[in-house]
């Protein structure tokens, strides 16, 4: 390793990656040369040296940090020591990456603490002297928040400060002031009251306010307002996007008005830009207290007479469309016909400006459902029109787009269209030309929707031919976007006619063994194709990363043998079902505890959901699993997972899957086997009724205590585990039924129809909850306005009830003529009177 020094730089650095696979499998202790040279070049009075030791160090430590760990004080003294080395960049940027690259495995060093001003000092000349080097320099910052953020607290305002000079000096690259400016975002989401306590907000609004307002130089244009931009508001390279991000850290609602007034159209701009991120990062806030007002501004800025103001407006409409569902979708009346308006005139605009108009439609139309019918004639004339006459590939692809997304919400009711949209695509989908194939990828995009949307009977007729047009395409294209798009065709059409890929399985399924086992692409395209080769492979036989998706496909396949058992119930059938049940449900649950990526966790819940429901009892044939899984959930419940950032959005979901399971396994195994368990998850759930809470809370917490009390109706021994819960549930389920929003009113009635139906005679033996509290509660709010299919409970609940105790009857007849109910009840009057009749 000693000619290491003496070598060309690229010589160096080869040399030096080869020393970091031999540590991955040879201990620096037991290579006393390595460390040796290490010592002897990183202290070097040649600067030149003390470089090339420093690149050593980096590749080695990069590679293996561990081992090195009875050096990290060591290490951690001479990083001190190089970093007010000012004059030598080079060493400076080799020595900023070790330290990335320890920082996990150091723990609140007191020592790593002491280094983070000269760390922001030596991050100011690297700027000087290389701007990218600078930038990935920075990392740094993150890494310290990620693994241990006590060490940057004393030192928040210095490191704010530095992000904020960086963020807004227009002459750096972009990259760079991103960094800086997410390194801001994170700091704040992590540390919110820290940056609050030191008054760094002031300080922080007034450097991003610039940003995010900035009018670009003479002649050229934002990024996002480009003609050939993406048009979907993710530029991630986009300083005024990562300061809206800052912004919406704070929720500065009052900043966002100030701009929307102002008549300089880039404030405008920056306002709406505010709330667009808003609406990602606030989504709970903004759906139950302030949609229509923000809405009303926003359609409001769609007729400005500024197309920058108008393009902000469009993707600020996007991202209500994409996160406010379902509310958003109620003002249906008020936006299809402004966004129609947009698309009229497709081939005046410019492509840009077209795509964030398509952007918001696909993304409003995901929640609209048969809502759309009204509109379908004139979208699917546009889009059509689009296809046929317009030269722009751009539109043409984006028109394509936005039928898949018309597909999913229109579903049979686009089969009037499906002929002529089939007709369209068909020249997209069979051309070989370079400049034709993002065109092309998207065709099959589409065409899979159509698949799954329009009906058996209609795309039968089609389906083998897709398969052969899959199969012709990887045969004569060597594109992983497009073999991505026809692993989603082969398992669209296994839902439609799965008879005609039997011929083909072979090759199908060579194709994607060779994408996933293909080590092309670190990132990339290639990695995407993985994931969809997962996805299509557990759905062919009978799923966002790759092992996402392998969870899936192993969910897919206990499903699978569970029924090849029901179909052909022989004991080889079972054992096999038993024995793939405990290889994959402990890795299921060892994944659920250990891993560090939420998507992959919910891919697992979800999966393991769909297990249980799918196979019940078999599920808990071995007799420590039902502990093992009732322990998962609550550890999710209670956010005991190894899970390393925190983030509220994603923890809600996360543990809305875990709670899902509680009704599966609830309908699973016997009551009192359960019970236990039981007894120590609903306080979990039940914690998220309280008043404090936030909607999605209350809705999921009544919610499922709803459908666990559903799932005991039909258990052994579930009345009376019912009975002796129905003490704890009833106030909560009564408080939810007086709740000011509809959903949790909703959810609260379906479960005390379900609490009354799973506990029985039990609960009748309560005449004062019932008298004071249920039948009211119940009667008030019927019929339901939604999930009409819970009437049926409730009604029964009622039924079940003037059975047992016949002098409710009476008083739910007093109730309902009693004039201070009678508007609330006259709706439910007819029902009631005729239950009433009946029972009588």
């Amino acid at each position: 390793v000693n000619i290491c020094l003496t070598c060309s730089h690229t010589v160096q650095h080869s040399l030096s990656q080869l020393c970091a696979v031999m540590v991955k499998h040879e201990t620096p202790d037991r290579w006393p040369a390595l460390l040796q040279l290490l010592n002897q070049s990183t202290k070097s009075s040649n600067s030149h040296d003390r470089q090339v030791g420093l690149l050593l160090l980096n590749k080695v430590v990069d590679s293996n940090p561990e081992p090195f760990k009875p050096h990290y004080c060591q290490l951690l003294q001479l990083f001190s020591t190089v970093l007010q080395d000012h004059n030598n960049p080079t060493a400076l940027y080799y020595c900023i990456l070790t330290l990335t690259a320890i920082t996990a495995y150091t723990g609140s060093e007191e020592m790593m603490r002491s280094i983070i001003p000269s760390l922001i000092i030596a991050l100011k000349h690297l700027i000087m002297a290389d701007q990218d080097q600078a930038s990935e320099a920075m990392e740094v910052f993150n890494e310290l928040m990620e693994s241990e953020v006590s060490i940057i607290v004393p030192h928040v305002a210095d490191i704010v400060r530095f992000c904020l000079e960086v963020g807004s000096d227009t002459t750096l690259s972009d990259s760079l002031r991103v960094k800086a400016l997410s390194c801001i975002a994170f700091l704040i989401k992590l540390k919110s009251k820290t940056v609050l306590k030191q008054k760094l907000l002031n300080p922080i609004l007034q450097a991003i306010f610039p940003v995010l307002t900035a009018v670009p130089p003479a002649g050229e244009q934002d990024p996002e307002d480009e003609e050939d931009d993406s048009g979907d508001g993710t530029d991630n390279d986009n300083p005024k996007h990562c300061a809206a991000q800052v912004r919406k850290s704070f929720i500065t609602m009052p900043f966002a008005q100030t701009c929307l007034a102002s008549e300089n159209p880039y404030q405008r701009k920056g306002g709406l830009m505010c709330l667009a991120v808003l609406a990602e990062g606030c989504a709970d806030h903004i759906r139950t207290k302030m949609l229509s007002s923000m809405l009303q501004t926003v359609c409001q800025s769609l007729s400005d007479s500024n197309q920058v103001v108008r393009s902000a407006g469009l993707f600020a409409l996007g991202q209500f469309s994409e996160y406010l569902q379902p509310e958003v979708s109620k003002y249906c009346a008020e936006l299809m016909p402004l966004l129609l308006g947009y698309l009229s005139s497709l081939n005046q605009a410019k492509a840009g400006h077209v795509t964030k108009a398509f952007y918001a439609l696909e993304n409003f139309m995901e929640n609209l459902g048969s809502d759309i019918e009204p509109y379908l004639p004139t979208l699917m004339e546009t889009m059509l029109s689009a296809l046929n006459n317009t030269e722009n590939l751009k539109i043409k692809e984006l028109a394509v787009s936005a039928i898949g997304a018309i597909a999913n919400a229109a579903k049979e009711l686009l089969v009037p269209y499906f002929t002529p949209v089939i007709e369209s695509l068909k020249g997209f989908l069979t051309t070989t030309t370079e400049e034709m194939r993002s065109l092309q990828t998207q065709s099959l995009d589409t065409l899979s929707v159509l698949a799954r949307t329009v009906g058996k009977d209609v795309f039968s007729p089609l389906a083998a031919e897709c398969v052969r047009l899959g199969l012709n395409l990887t045969d004569t294209i060597d594109d992983p976007d497009l073999r991505r798009c026809t692993y989603s065709l082969y398992s669209a059409v296994s839902t439609v006619s799965p008879d005609c890929l039997t011929p083909h399985l072979t090759a199908i399924t060579t194709v994607m063994l060779l994408a996933l086992k293909s080590n092309e692409g670190i990132t990339n395209a290639y990695i995407d194709e993985k994931e969809d080769a997962c996805d299509a492979l557990g759905e062919i036989f009978p799923h966002e990363d790759v092992r996402r998706a392998a969870f899936g496909g192993m969910g897919q396949f206990c499903r699978a043998q569970h029924k090849v058992w029901k179909d052909n119930p022989t004991e080889a059938n079972h054992q096999a079902l038993q024995k793939l049940l405990d290889v994959v449900l402990p890795c299921f649950l060892e994944t659920v505890r250990t891993e560090h990526e939420r998507q992959v966790v919910m891919g697992v819940l979800e999966s393991m959901n769909g297990i249980i429901k799918s196979c019940k009892e078999e599920v808990f044939r071995n007799p420590s699993r039902l502990k093992e899984v009732s322990h998962v959930i609550r550890d999710v419940l209670k956010k005991k997972c190894l899970l390393l950032v925190f983030q509220a959005e994603y923890d809600a979901m996360l543990q809305e899957f875990a709670g899902e399971g509680i009704p599966l396994v609830t309908s699973s195994v016997p009551a009192d086997q359960f019970a236990p368990f039981l007894n120590d998850l609903l306080p979990l759930i039940m914690s998220k009724a309280k008043s404090s809470c936030t909607v999605a809370d209350r809705s999921f917490s009544v919610g499922t205590i709803g459908e666990i009390l559903d799932a005991l109706v039909n258990v052994s021994g579930g009345q009376r585990v019912a009975g002796r819960l129905s003490n704890r549930l009833l106030p909560v389920l009564v408080a939810g039924v007086k709740d000011s929003d509809p959903e949790v009113r909703n959810n609260s009635v379906f479960a005390l129809g379900c609490l009354a139906q799973a506990a029985g005679p039990i609960v009748v033996s309560y005449p004062s909850f019932l008298c004071v509290l249920v039948v009211p509660a119940l009667v008030a709010r019927l019929p339901l306005k939604e999930d009409m299919e819970e009437n049926k409970t409730v009604f029964k609940c009622l039924a079940m009830l003037y059975t047992h105790s016949p002098a409710l009857v009476q008083y739910t007849t007093l109730f309902l003529i009693h004039p201070q109910h009678r508007t609330i009840c006259v709706e439910s009057l007819d029902t009631i009177i005729i239950i009433i009749i009946i029972l009588v």
